[in-house]
Formats: structure tokens, sequence, C-alpha cells
């Protein structure tokens, strides 16, 4: 119903930026709240930001809190993961991953909260 593909992974240097969009295809109208996750080698998938229907609504994890910022675009069907002052360890395949269903409210922080995922693009951040 909802197709999700990322762009915008790749290599940079600590303290460099890179930005990370997802682009939503099929029932978009319908897309909900979105998360971008990651997981880097040998460690579980990890919630990094997420972002409510409207935007209204945002959170971070701790580890990217002031260095990370999630928005979207509603009309274009996008969700973007700005990435600044990045470190070694935000090295990880980077997902994006949408709810559909109305009903779910605010921005949503559990893996099983979410349907749809897109494939995963790489980032790698070298010292």
């Amino acid at each position: 119903q909802v197709q999700l593909v990322e762009t915008g992974g790749g290599l940079a240097q600590a303290g460099g930026s890179l930005r990370l969009s997802c682009a939503a295809s099929g029932r978009t109208s319908s897309t909900n709240a979105v998360g971008w996750f990651r997981q880097a080698p040998g460690k579980e998938r990890e919630l990094v930001a997420a972002i409510s229907r409207t935007g209204g609504s945002v959170y971070y994890a701790d580890s990217v809190k002031g260095r990370f910022t999630i928005s979207r675009d509603n009309a274009e069907n996008t969700v973007d993961l700005q990435m600044n002052s990045l470190k070694p360890e935000d090295t990880a395949v980077y997902y994006c991953a949408a709810q559909i269903t109305p009903s779910y409210i605010g921005v949503l922080l559990r893996i099983n909260d979410y349907p749809y995922w897109g494939q995963g693009t790489q980032v790698t951040v070298s010292s």
C-alpha cells in the first residue's frame, strides 16, 4: 500500500553532514507517522528520529539530539533527516518506516508501530 525509498546515504568524514530523504509512493495520502531507524553491524535496530503526520511532534534519540533534524513535506510525500556533526558511531544502515493507520496520534517510538519499511541506505562516517 505504501512504498518507501531512502536516498542520500554515503560516506562522510567525522564532523560532516549528510541529508537522507525518504520518498513515499502508493497510498501516500494516508501516510501517518514516520520514523528513521538505524542498524549498525551486530547491533539492534534503533529509533533515531520520528515525526507525526503534521510534523507538529518530533522525537530524537539522545544520541542524535542537537545534531539531527527530521522534517517532512506532505505535498511532496517526503521525510528528510538532516544529519550534522556526524560521528563514526553514526555509521549504520538507515531505514525509514511509516504507519498509515489514521487512528495513531503523534510520534511512534516502537519498531512494531511501523508496518512499512524502506530498503535502507548505508551511512559511513570515517574518523
